[in-house]
């Protein structure tokens, strides 16, 4: 009997060592992740965190020194953005309001049907649609831009709201998440339920399918409103008008005029840390309406 004791416990005497040298090896693994991650966290919130502080400084603090302390000329710097022009800051952050919030709404909704039609129907073309659209995610925008402007020019609707608002409703990337998610959201047996109790294919889409897919459109708004917020090409190509600029384009005019008036440095600085209210706030809103149990009762097995 001791014998055998003793043949058990070798082993796990034996293993005591190996098992006592595994956690910490894999915990210096694991850091390497995170310290990446601390490290991308830093190198993107860094110059944020330089734009509030420089945001709060006056043109002499801003110019004199280099630090990440806090200056004295936050109030006078929005009173001065708040008078150049009249209050023009406030116009092109009302155009951005307009275009990211009408487009990214349009957007949605566009997104919603395509997607839910592409996962739920059958019908001949379907992928060859799909791959095109796969296709138009990887397009750069870049290069839609020129021929854009050209086919709004033959409308005559250049430097108008519209020719910003038009080219944002149509998104590839935003129907290929309505897709994958309509997918995975919408089971076909509901869908199935609500054709065998007489509803309407519109009635099945708005009463059944969009509510399981909120979450889903909720990102693809956000995706969307945040693109055409920060979108300075389409406007750069389309508008001539300043009174129907966005804040990317009308910061960059004051950054231009900066050159030869360098006090409005401090406008362009104040000016784009307002900018980011925005979207923090919009982020912190509907946040709420990312869950994860929306479906949770849907099916019963």
């Amino acid at each position: 009997m001791s014998a055998l004791a003793v043949h058990d416990a070798a082993p796990a005497a034996g293993t005591t060592p190996g098992t006592a040298r595994r956690p910490p090896l894999r915990r210096r693994i694991a850091l390497v992740p995170t310290l990446t991650l601390l490290l991308g966290a830093v190198y993107t919130l860094l110059p944020v965190a330089w734009v509030v502080i420089a945001s709060t400084k006056s043109g002499h603090e801003l110019f004199s020194t280099f630090t990440f302390l806090p200056g004295t000329g936050f109030a006078d710097n929005i009173r001065d953005l708040d008078a150049y022009r009249g209050g023009v800051y406030w116009t092109w952050m009302g155009n951005s309001a307009l275009y990211a919030g009408l487009g990214a709404l349009l957007s949605t909704a566009v997104s919603a049907f395509s997607g839910y039609a592409l996962a739920t129907y059958r019908f001949r073309g379907r992928e060859t649609m799909f791959n095109v659209l796969l296709a138009g995610v990887l397009m750069p925008p870049v290069i839609l831009a020129i021929p854009q402007y050209l086919l709004l020019a033959k409308a005559d609707l250049t430097d108008s709201y519209l020719s910003v608002l038009l080219p944002q409703i149509l998104s590839p990337y935003g129907v290929y998440l309505a897709r994958i998610y309509a997918s995975a959201a919408v089971p076909a047996d509901v869908v199935e339920a609500g054709r065998m109790d007489g509803a309407s294919e519109w009635r099945i889409f708005t009463r059944i399918a969009l509510p399981m897919m909120i979450p889903g459109m909720v990102t693809v708004f956000l995706f969307q409103f945040v693109a055409v917020w920060n979108n300075f090409l389409l406007p750069y190509i389309m508008l001539s008008d300043d009174e129907k600029f966005p804040l990317t384009l009308g910061l960059y005019t004051l950054l231009e005029q900066g050159a030869n008036t360098p006090a409005l440095y401090t406008l362009v600085i104040t000016g784009a840390f307002l900018a980011v209210l925005p979207l923090i706030a919009l982020f912190l809103v509907i946040q709420r309406f990312w869950s994860l149990d929306l479906l949770s009762g849907a099916v019963k097995s």
